[in-house]
């Protein structure tokens, strides 16, 4: 217990002194294993265990393809589809921000990374047009989290591998969660923006301007068909499906679109290689910091401890809801799942929840994060953009994360929405 005790409150200390997380779980975990008198050589090897994990090469792959895509006017090309669709409506470019968002984040993987192609060009639009630069700025952070909700995501590969679920079905999950979190998003801009006069486009949908945006986006909508239709029609695994991704992210953004210059790639695949690095890294020492805490039967304690609340699994899930929502507050995602996912697997399994679904609902929650102070990767992100404080957009921000969070719950009370596609592509039950 003692060696439990001090792991958790290093870690918390270092997290208060502003220590990278990835630098917080490691030398806590190391604090912590002295007390065992175990050789300190463990860390690493744990550290190097979990990474030799064939799954885990899907994230760089998925950082570049991502990458190749941003620079090579995908997420342009996206924007303008989406523009002609909804962009006459009230709120229309704010609706057009989160439709590409979900766009892209079928090819990205990555919430900054969304946030990042998507804001470029919609926040200075959007403040041209007249909307609120804290408003513009909020929008575009809180869509950006869809990017790790419809797949390819990151965080849901973390989790099946810690899980040892498969990677497809959670991603088929999370292709009908994040169609709902989308609307709800979309939903709430409408309000605002016919509450504050926010017009749309003053051209009237056009079936013309609809069919030339589309063709000119056709290349970019073919990623997201051609790599998860290769994982489910069984032509590639998720792995080889990222690589495949790079490969067609280079060939558009360099051979057909030419916006992509061989001068350009060697910067491009040093940004990919620094931000997977970084994720990796955190991987790493997160999973060092999970076996010391396994090690020690904290996660079967823990799964006591709520069993003495409740033995029902819907408060079970609430409560699980509100400590992910808390903890996604400080904590990267990644991180988050590798050290919490089992400490709640055993409890979940015992109540008879669904491991896929409820993998599910940890990456919604604690996508949430993302977008919600001290953390929120992605208010830093947007706000670099339009160059304001974090400060400046917290009271624009809330009404965002209010409808998360009820989409949240929905999700979790109401699974058959979210799982519908598992259980009629891959007769998944649950």
């Amino acid at each position: 217990m003692n060696t439990a005790v001090i792991l958790f409150l290093s870690f918390i200390l270092f997290v208060l002194l502003g220590v990278p997380i990835a630098v917080s779980l490691g030398v806590s975990t190391i604090l912590a294993l002295i007390t065992t008198g175990m050789p300190l050589l463990v860390v690493a090897q744990r550290m190097f265990t979990s990474m030799d994990v064939f799954p885990l090469m899907a994230i760089p792959f998925f950082m570049l393809a991502g990458l190749l895509m941003q620079t090579g006017g995908i997420s342009r090309r996206l924007i303008g589809l989406a523009n002609a669709i909804i962009g006459s409506l009230a709120g229309g470019l704010g609706l057009v921000s989160i439709a590409a968002s979900m766009f892209f984040a079928a090819i990205s993987g990555s919430s900054p990374g969304t946030v990042s192609a998507i804001g470029t060009f919609m926040i200075p639009e959007m403040e041209k047009k007249g909307y609120g630069k804290e408003f513009s700025t909020a929008l575009i952070a809180s869509s950006g989290t869809i990017g790790v909700i419809i797949p390819p995501s990151i965080p849901m590969i973390t989790y099946s591998v810690i899980a040892g679920t498969s990677i497809g079905t959670l991603f088929l999950a999370g292709i009908g969660a994040g169609i709902i979190y989308g609307l709800a998003l979309m939903l709430l801009t409408l309000f605002i923006s016919k509450k504050r006069n926010y017009r749309g486009n003053a051209e009237a949908v056009s079936f013309k301007k609809v069919l030339n945006s589309f063709k000119e986006s056709i290349l970019a909508l073919l990623m997201p068909i051609i790599v998860l239709g290769g994982i489910y029609g069984g032509i590639f695994t998720p792995t080889e499906a990222a690589a495949v991704a790079v490969l067609y992210a280079f060939i558009i953004g360099v051979f057909v679109y030419k916006e992509i210059k061989i001068k350009d790639l060697p910067k491009i695949f040093l940004d990919s290689a620094v931000t997977a690095a970084v994720v990796m890294l955190i991987i790493s020492t997160s999973s060092a910091f999970g076996w010391l805490l396994a090690r020690e039967r904290i996660p079967i304690m823990i799964a006591e401890w709520f069993l003495t609340i409740s033995e029902n699994p819907k408060i079970i899930l609430l409560t699980i809801n509100i400590l992910l929502l808390i903890v996604g507050t400080f904590m990267e995602t990644n991180a988050a799942i590798i050290i919490l996912a089992p400490v709640f697997l055993p409890l979940i399994t015992q109540l008879g929840i669904d491991p896929i679904f409820f993998g599910l609902i940890v990456v919604v929650n604690l996508a949430l994060g993302m977008c919600t102070p001290p953390l929120g990767v992605n208010l830093f992100v947007a706000c670099g953009i339009s160059k304001i404080s974090i400060e400046d957009i917290v009271k624009e921000v809330w009404p965002f994360v209010l409808i998360m969070i009820f989409v949240l719950l929905f999700i979790t009370y109401v699974p058959s929405v979210s799982m519908f596609l598992p259980k009629v592509l891959m007769g998944y039950s649950f």
